[in-house]
């Protein structure tokens, strides 16, 4: 049965690692077919729109995308068009998984830790910024949720039970932030006490970002609300050698997107040598969210043994490929299977 999935090629190098990644899911033989649509600057030049309507309609009919990096226009439109797309659709739980990969650059090996992220509340939003007339005074809404923890603390311990994880970390400032953090942390404990034979820690944010420098291997599942969990992903991405290989996964009831988590790098744009790691390994996500778990096995393994290899990988991954040549690496590798 064949699944149509839309498809946000993004801006830069996002059309470029987008072409690499389709190619190799074509060679899964998913059964998947492409809805592709736009958004960012490409939608900007093709329609006037950051966020076109019809990108919007295609992502609510088909409920799952993959998308490339975008850019947002500094001074003008939405804050952020990731932003935006997570309110639209209400993609509360952000997945990022950091996990050792053979022939990255890493301080540490046998890395696998999963950061679950509140997305849709809390400072990172955005909510009610203000500058006062003269310009010296800023002030910032942050709204946190019984609502909005509850479920993101649930997903992260269901996510846990259906792996077979046994350990989840609530990370929180509810020391200083007793309202919105202290909040969360109620809420969590809660929550936890549902999922016995899960472990539970509680770490204060600060303190949890020194223990992933000095002891990652301590961690298992994070979970935690939008601000924090946006650094703490970045810092687990940076144990594993960077967000060229940091996938992630926008959860909704309705609706999922997948990501490569980077930027659109416009300074390499068009020269070939862009990594798709990311974005594959956020397909390799996808995959598992529609029921094809072999399929994204196939792949992540694939990948470990290209990148083992350095099997015409990209520069930055130690090679002197290109992002189509790495590409083909993965494909011969999965046609020989």
């Amino acid at each position: 049965m064949q699944k149509t999935i839309a498809v946000i090629r993004g801006d830069g190098i996002g059309p470029e690692i987008m072409h690499a990644t389709l190619r190799v899911l074509d060679a899964l033989d998913a059964g998947l077919a492409y809805d592709f649509v736009e958004a960012g600057l490409a939608a900007q030049r093709q329609c006037g729109e950051l966020l076109p309507q019809a990108t919007l309609d295609a992502i609510a009919r088909h409920r799952v995308a993959l998308k490339s990096p975008l850019t947002t226009p500094v001074g003008e439109g939405f804050a952020s068009l990731n932003v935006e797309l997570r309110r639209r659709f209400d993609l509360y739980a952000n997945v990022r998984p950091a996990l050792t990969l053979p022939g990255t650059k890493s301080r540490y090996e046998d890395i696998d830790i999963i950061t679950v992220r509140e997305n849709t509340e809390g400072a990172y939003v955005g909510e009610g910024q203000q500058l006062s007339a003269d310009g010296e005074t800023a002030t910032l809404t942050q709204k946190v949720t019984r609502r909005g923890s509850e479920r993101i603390v649930r997903y992260a311990f269901d996510l846990a039970r259906s792996l077979g994880r046994r350990k989840i970390t609530v990370v929180h400032k509810a020391n200083i932030l007793k309202s919105t953090s202290g909040l969360f942390l109620r809420v969590a404990r809660e929550v936890a006490a549902r999922y016995p034979e899960i472990a539970c820690q509680e770490m204060i944010v600060d303190n949890c970002c020194m223990q992933l420098v000095m002891n990652p291997h301590q961690f298992d599942v994070i979970v935690t609300t939008n601000l924090f969990g946006d650094i703490i992903s970045d810092l687990c991405a940076g144990l594993v050698g960077g967000l060229g290989v940091a996938p992630g996964a926008n959860i909704g009831t309705e609706a999922a997107i997948f990501e490569a988590v980077h930027g659109s790098a416009p300074d390499i744009a068009g020269r070939g040598i862009a990594n798709p790691c990311a974005l594959l390994l956020a397909a390799g996500q996808m995959l598992d969210h529609l029921g094809l778990t072999a399929q994204a096995q196939r792949l992540r393994s694939a990948i470990r043994a290209t990148l083992a290899a350095r099997d015409r990988v990209t520069p930055d991954l130690g090679g002197s490929g290109t992002t189509e040549t790495f590409a083909d690496a993965l494909i011969e590798r999965l046609r020989g299977e």
